[in-house]
């Protein structure tokens, strides 16, 4: 029988699997080639997507949450899957990788199972591989959070990833973090990727004119497929307006109607929206808008075994932190989709070979900063995990650090969705506090703040995450929060939801001005008094860890619901 190429590469994948050590025999076979990377190829199409990478080019632990709430009537749904409830509704089986990947349960355990997850070189060898399988007919789409969220990400400026980027070959690319290294920094970025970055909703606020490009045609073996790019469009609330003055932004549902017009009278086969909203809000566009064949899904950070299906388009999203590598293949006949095959490949980095030439990479762009980033500052004895709705263990060990160098009344830590995942026993090193806190603004600040005022800012957040609205739904998980205790009700009106409120185990005095440290944002500009002595938010916790040497860390529970 003839080796192909692509008989070649399954082999070496079925290989490599056959030869993993230290995983029993029954995860072996739970972990074999027909389930990792079996797929059954259809049409004329294949669209790969990566999304919500965060800068992480190197394998990582990630746990997915297990309280994952929304608002009223969107629980234990695509978008507030968590723990268990995820497993159900995707009818995955305990225990299997797909249970790993794309739940909490179990965590720790299939973590020593099963091992890390993700790293950039560990896609390419996926990517090549079905580029060998399927020719000129595949597209590489990359969603966005890609250049922020590690130390190298940071230290570099996201050149570092945009060179992966570049060897990884991807098509298309559209923006949401990327912003926040500054105007001047992401335009140097994007002067670098061989990517079109794409982004119809960013304009300019003089002139209304588009800053990047809305939208890419790209031509494949077959056909002439238009991307349209969709930024994250509340980039200047979520984070400080400075780093993108003069630009406007949004959802702009009409101009996406407009832009599908258009590509449409350019006579492309298929219709592709590129989106960072969120996948809430994604549905609702898909309702709104007529003619988007597939939206590439991100920010929320959601993994989606199965496309959602809203109308006649198509929603995929593959998780975050390059867990997964998606795939979608397509028949496409007369402008329509007849028929399509969706995978998610986990991406199980101590089963899959690196790429040789992405590994060098890799390791050449880490080399300035492996000293540094190396250094051990303590043991974790305790899962130490960002991802909930209200509150993980890595986050509480940040509230600690920052109430342990400035001994303010309350602690707020933003609710960010990125950030890896220690197991009991591991070292806790200066690489693992910049993957939860690598920011262009890390600044701790402490202020005064009245009460009144404190609890406003609460009510505020809440909205964000409860609004039965998915356009007014802004991006992120609750507030972390040290000091405060609450009771909330999610259905009630907007500035309504807390039904109980105490600081210090006090009810709170509205009118008394508490003393408040808050980092990752602009929330001190809301207060007055700002005290001095603002360090990054990496250092004060870096430093308590120093101090420290191990730590335990309970999962806090300070809001109940009614």
């Amino acid at each position: 029988m003839r080796v192909t190429r692509r008989r070649f590469l399954q082999g070496v994948l079925a290989a490599e699997l056959a030869h993993v050590t230290g995983l029993a025999p029954e995860a072996l076979a739970k972990a074999g080639p027909d389930e990792l990377f079996g797929f059954r190829p259809v049409g004329n199409l294949t669209l790969l997507f990566v999304t919500d990478l965060h800068a992480h080019l190197r394998p990582i632990y990630f746990r997915e949450p297990s309280v994952n709430m929304g608002p009223p009537g969107m629980a234990d749904v695509p978008g507030h899957l968590g723990g268990a409830a995820a497993l159900r509704y995707w009818g995955i089986k305990p225990g299997a990788v797909d249970a790993y990947f794309a739940s909490s349960v179990e965590f720790e355990e299939l973590a020593r199972r099963y091992g890390r997850m993700g790293g950039v070189a560990h896609i390419a060898t996926l990517v090549k591989r079905v580029r060998a399988e399927r020719g000129g007919r595949v597209l590489l789409l990359d969603g966005g959070d890609t250049w922020q969220g590690t130390g190298v990400g940071l230290l570099t400026r996201g050149k570092a990833v945009v060179e992966a980027q570049n060897l990884l070959g991807f098509d298309a690319m559209t923006p949401h973090w990327e912003f926040t290294y500054g105007k001047e920094d992401t335009l140097n970025r994007i002067g670098e990727l061989s990517a079109d970055f794409v982004a119809h909703n960013v304009a300019d606020d003089v002139w209304g004119e588009p800053v990047f490009k809305p939208y890419t045609i790209k031509e494949t073996q077959d056909l002439r497929v238009g991307v349209i790019g969709q930024a994250f469009p509340y980039t200047p609330i979520a984070h400080p307006r400075e780093l993108v003055e003069g630009w406007t932004f949004g959802i702009k549902e009409d101009r996406v109607q407009q832009l599908v017009d258009e590509l449409r009278g350019k006579k492309v086969d298929l219709v592709v929206l590129l989106s960072h909203d969120g996948l809430e809000v994604d549905r609702k566009l898909a309702s709104l808008v007529k003619g988007i064949d597939v939206i590439v899904a991100a920010h929320t950070h959601d993994p989606l075994p199965q496309p959602l299906k809203v109308n006649n388009t198509l929603i995929v999203q593959a998780g975050s932190h390059g867990k997964y590598l998606g795939r979608l293949d397509l028949e496409v006949t007369a402008g329509k989709v007849a028929r399509y095959e969706h995978k998610l490949y986990p991406v199980l980095s101590g089963h899959i070979p690196a790429d040789p030439a992405m590994e060098a990479l890799v390791n050449r762009v880490h080399a300035p900063f492996e000293a540094m980033l190396g250094e051990t500052l303590g043991v974790t004895e305790s899962l130490l995990y960002r991802r909930d709705t209200f509150m993980g263990t890595f986050d509480e060990l940040i509230v600690e650090a920052i109430k342990d160098a400035y001994d303010p009344e309350v602690v707020f830590s933003p609710g960010f969705r990125w950030g890896t995942t220690l197991l009991p026993g591991d070292a806790i090193t200066m690489k693992d506090v910049y993957d939860l806190t690598a920011i262009t603004y890390p600044d701790v600040w402490t202020f005064d703040l009245a009460g009144g005022r404190l609890k406003d800012i609460l009510e505020d957040i809440l909205d964000n995450v409860f609004n039965p609205d998915p356009f007014l739904q802004q991006g992120g998980d609750f507030t972390r929060l040290h000091g405060v205790d609450m009771v909330v009700e999610a259905a009630a009106p907007v500035m309504k939801r807390i039904r109980e409120f105490s600081i210090g185990g006090k009810p709170f005095d509205p009118t008394r001005m508490y003393k408040v440290s808050a980092w990752g944002g602009s929330l001190y500009r809301a207060g007055v008094n700002v005290r001095p002595g603002q360090r990054p938010v990496y250092e004060v916790v870096a430093d308590y860890l120093r101090r420290k040497k191990t730590v335990r860390v309970a999962r806090p529970d300070y809001l109940r619901f009614v």
